[in-house]
């Protein structure tokens, strides 16, 4: 075991990097010589020099290096590779550990040529024969060589230059062009070398038998002792030839590549084998995976069927959709000997991969209910997909730190490599949204983006999850009234499942604002919420009307606050003395309210009337009509008996051109009558009428309104209040305290100062002694108080209007 680990694999060795030592690092690999100098192994680099890196299922990092691969050492049919990793968990590669690996393998005999296909790169290698010398060349000193071809090298064996024959032309490159090109050439005792990209320029795609090769025709000179010697290098490998039907790969390789078979008059197969992952497999180990192998006459054909043992599933990602792809790294080993080479070996690999095919998430949710837990189980997912972060509420959160969320993420890993991943999410989490269903059902509801990413391609998808729990939990809110003199009160107690529901009244919204603006009082700690109405509202219902009581009903109903789709009604009745509607004043005024009972819905407030019809109502809401008049008016009767005076009138509705009305309110008003007696006086001078002085204590206010109909004050946020010359200012002053109708309020002295202080001075007098000011251009105009829901005692208010002015001293104005 260890880090690392290595594998002979014919003229391949394997170096793999385990996942348990190199996961979640960044990488840098190296290749070292004979020397000790340690060459970096990039892309480039491995195409040309005989290297290839790859990625397993399992997370492991495998290098592939070919037996004559740059940088190896070849010994007596023993080639030794040595490799430098890095390791680090930065990408800047700072404080890298660093790992070495040597290995040696055995490979032999050498055939006459041999030609790798291998996924990044072409090889082919070729054994010298008896020197062919080139004509009328003849070398007499050793000196002369390096004075007519300067650019070979020193050594006996050395490549000196390669030819490559394309259609239009043939282009010759000495050795260190070559490599500049990304050719990778070498010279053994024995062996040439050439190995190229599969970028190189001077590939050429050619077809055969429907099969696309990548082809490159070449001849090599190199020197042997003091003679020019060529060989030939072409080379081809296939570049597809593979079909996906019925759930088989299927592939195909033409056995005689023309560029391959030049001049040969006789050829004879010597060998097909093929295997997985450069490891060779039986008749019978072909047969338990359902593998079919067919060589005939011009192809060889290997089927596999999709799954089947030796490949495996990796996470595949197309337009962010997620989906698998079947991958299996198969080879083909083929031998045929000619009347040209003798024997030819020719291996390819091939690295196959199926098309994108989607995938679907399964994703279950277990409600754990005594632990107060939603259990929810994603995936599974194949082992080189991880959970990177999640989304909760829009915001993304990193796996470690769900838990600050309240999520708990466990990974559930099963005996074939996959995994699921497991949320734990408490049922009070803030991010499960909870709703009322119906009866005493609630939904919990997670809803929370998974991000994922693959390795090592880093493809990135999501995976959204929706899990749906109901529970028999709902605690629905409840309610207790009551009512005392003049009041009723509605107290609602929350239950759980009604935090965001709204109040109604019908269809008209109960919110603070509009609370005040009707009087009502509306109270909402979180845990309670209060409602309290005054008995004459325009919200309030009434029914059930007798000479004792009268009965007065209101509504309130709680909406959802996203579809306002009705949630709960809450009523409270009680009953009133009908004493509460009328008052009689001590001096003979009546002030009667009719009320619109229930079931005259259709009834017009406004065309209520008394017995005389001429009397109608001073002040008209939707669903009252409030009378002010004396009693010795608007048909009003009276009665006398010994201590009482009675006196009766009624309310009426009478329908258009009907006599008789369908809405009669009888009201009365009794007077106790006064003892006389005859009592013995003088004339004298009356004395001037007088007030004698009394103290005690007043609470009063002084209000600016907005409008003529008193209906809205200026709140104190608005102060101070912009108005222009000649603009009219509408002030009320009211008695708050104490509330007795026996007491009047009269104004003596109002008026104006420069500052806020009412002492100070200029000051200009808009009422004397009760009274307009005869100075001003623009009389204080007094306004008259009638009775309403809001004003219940007319005597304790006094409304008048005065013109915007300013202060002026001469011709200039005067400013603070």
């Amino acid at each position: 075991t260890g880090p690392m680990s290595s594998e002979c694999l014919g003229d391949f060795l394997r170096i793999t990097l385990t996942a348990e030592y190199f996961e979640d690092k960044y990488l840098s690999l190296f290749v070292v010589d004979q020397s000790g100098t340690a060459w970096e192994l990039n892309e480039a680099m491995a195409a040309q020099c005989g290297y290839r890196v790859t990625y397993t299922a399992c997370r492991s990092v495998q290098l592939r290096a070919s037996a004559l691969s740059c940088h190896s050492h070849l010994e007596k049919d023993v080639f030794t590779v040595t490799i430098q990793i890095k390791a680090s968990h930065t990408p800047d590669m700072s404080n890298a550990t660093t790992h070495l690996k040597s290995a040696s393998c055995y490979y032999g005999p050498w055939n006459p040529r041999e030609i790798k296909c291998e996924n990044n790169y072409m090889e082919i290698s070729v054994r010298r024969e008896v020197p062919q010398t080139i004509k009328d060349f003849v070398q007499d000193e050793p000196e002369d060589w390096t004075l007519v071809f300067p650019e070979a090298k020193a050594e006996e064996t050395s490549i000196w230059q390669i030819v490559f024959h394309q259609p239009e032309e043939k282009r010759a490159l000495l050795v260190s062009n070559a490599w500049s090109a990304g050719y990778g050439l070498n010279a053994t005792d024995s062996r040439v070398l050439l190995r190229v990209p599969y970028t190189a320029a001077q590939i050429q795609l050619v077809e055969d038998q429907g099969i696309t090769f990548s082809v490159l025709r070449s001849s090599t000179f190199y020197k042997y002792q003091w003679v020019i010697l060529m060989v030939d290098t072409a080379v081809a490998c296939p570049v597809d030839g593979v079909d996906y039907t019925n759930k088989t790969i299927t592939w195909t390789v033409p056995k005689y590549i023309p560029p391959l078979s030049a001049g040969m008059t006789s050829l004879k197969d010597v060998l097909v084998e093929v295997g997985v992952d450069l490891h060779k497999l039986s008749a019978k180990e072909m047969a338990s995976r359902k593998y079919v192998l067919l060589n005939e006459l011009t192809t060889i054909t290997m089927k596999v069927p999709i799954g089947a043992e030796g490949g495996y599933y990796k996470t595949s990602v197309s337009r962010g959709q997620l989906g698998v792809k079947y991958t299996i790294n198969l080879f083909l080993e083929h031998q045929w000997e000619d009347n040209k080479w003798g024997l030819t070996k020719h291996t390819i690999i091939k690295e196959i991969e199926t098309p994108f095919e989607q995938a679907e998430v399964v994703i279950t949710n277990n409600l754990n209910l005594s632990a107060g837990l939603m259990n929810v189980t994603v995936g599974t997912f194949l082992p080189d997909a991880e959970l990177a972060n999640l989304t909760i509420e829009g915001v993304v959160v990193a796996v470690p730190e769900a838990v600050q969320h309240g999520y708990l993420i466990h990974r559930a890993r099963y005996a074939n490599g996959s995994k699921a991943y497991v949320l734990q999410v408490p049922l009070d989490a803030p991010s499960v949204k909870k709703e009322y269903m119906g009866e005493d059902m609630r939904a919990y509801t997670l809803n929370v983006t998974l991000t994922f990413i693959t390795y090592p391609s880093s493809e990135t998808f999501v995976v959204p999850v929706v899990a749906l729990s109901a529970v028999k939990d709902a605690v629905l809110p409840s309610a207790t009234g009551f009512c005392d003199g003049r009041n009723l009160h509605l107290i609602i107690t929350r239950g759980n499942v009604d935090q965001n529901w709204l109040p109604f009244i019908s269809d008209w919204h109960l919110t603070q604002e509009a609370a005040q603006k009707y009087n009502y009082i509306l109270r909402d700690n979180g845990t309670h919420l209060a409602i309290s109405v005054p008995f004459l509202s325009p919200h309030v219902s009434y029914e059930g009307f007798h000479t004792s009581a009268i009965k007065a009903s209101f509504y309130l109903t709680l909406k959802d606050d996203i579809t306002l789709a009705q949630r709960r009604d809450f009523s409270i009745s009680c009953l009133f003395s009908p004493s509460e509607l009328i008052q009689c004043l001590p001096n003979g005024t009546v002030i009667i309210t009719a009320v619109k009972l229930v079931g005259g819905e259709d009834l017009d407030t406004a065309l209520l009337v008394l017995r005389d019809r001429q009397c109608k109502p001073s002040l008209v809401t939707e669903r009252t009509a409030t009378f002010k008049f004396n009693v010795n008016t608007c048909g009003t009767s009276r009665k006398f008996n010994s201590t009482t005076v009675t006196y009766e009138n009624e309310v009426l509705y009478f329908r258009p051109g009907d006599a008789i009305p369908i809405y009669q309110l009888k009201f009365l008003c009794l007077y106790a009558v006064e003892q006389t007696a005859d009592v013995p006086y003088e004339s004298k001078k009356n004395p001037p009428p007088s007030i004698k002085p009394g103290s005690g204590c007043l609470a009063l206010s002084l209000k600016l309104f907005k409008e003529k109909s008193y209906s809205e004050p200026y709140q104190e946020s608005e102060y101070p209040v912009v108005k222009y010359l000649r603009e009219a200012l509408y002030f009320e002053v009211e008695l708050l305290q104490p509330k007795d109708a026996r007491l009047d309020l009269n104004l003596d002295d109002c008026w104006a100062t420069n500052s806020q202080s009412q002492d100070s001075l200029p000051q200009w007098h808009f009422l004397i002694h009760g009274c307009e000011s005869n100075k001003d251009s623009y009389r204080t105009v007094f306004h008259e108080v009638n009775y309403s829901f809001r004003v219940k005692f007319p005597q304790h208010l006094k409304r008048f209007e005065v013109r915007m002015f300013t202060f002026v001293q001469g011709t200039s104005l005067l400013q603070e």
